[in-house]
């Protein structure tokens, strides 16, 4: 049988996709969320309709995610933050290993003493370990991080192809 071999980088660089998030990386969590579009802007239902060609869905993506960069972001949040809460158990080995971890190093490598009980701090890290792996795996991460990958794929690449962009963005193409 044949091997199938999938250009990656024809994919990647068609898409831009290594300059679109090293602007993400440099920007701190306060200027990022700081040029969120207006709701009105960002929900005008006169300005959705159906892309004539493969191109035209290429061109709205492209403005579309950098001008909406910041409200995509806070989709992406909200559904994470759904995604936690639909899945409880997940948020709770979350919380439990979080405050295991914080927990353990408030002892600042001291042991824990309750009563005639002796515990070492890697003692503790073992424990936790022990009962965070199978509650984890429980709790079904992965399939929880597929949903939210999909999730937010579906609805902030639906929303950037069929938004069209404004006709200022028109204007300013034609005279470049």
């Amino acid at each position: 049988m044949a091997r199938i071999n999938i250009p990656l980088d024809a994919l990647t660089s068609r898409l831009n996709l290594s300059d679109r998030f090293s602007s993400v990386r440099s920007q701190s969590i306060t200027s990022r969320f700081a040029n969120l579009k207006p709701i009105s802007d960002f929900c005008d239902f006169k300005r959705l309709s159906k892309p004539q060609n493969f191109g035209e869905v290429q061109n709205r993506v492209n403005y579309n995610l950098s001008y909406f960069s910041s409200n995509y972001a806070a989709v992406f949040v909200m559904l994470a933050i759904y995604s936690l809460i639909s899945n409880p158990v997940l948020l709770f080995v979350i919380i439990l290993v979080v405050g295991g971890m914080w927990g353990i190093g408030k002892l600042q490598g001291a042991d824990l003493e309750i009563g005639s009980l002796r515990a070492t701090s890697s003692q503790l890290y073992t424990c936790l370990l022990v009962v965070a792996i199978p509650l984890g795996l429980y709790a079904s991460p992965i399939s929880t991080v597929l949903w939210l990958i999909g999730a937010s794929g579906v609805t902030i690449l639906g929303h950037a192809s069929f938004m069209d962009n404004p006709i200022e963005s028109a204007f300013s193409e034609e005279a470049v």
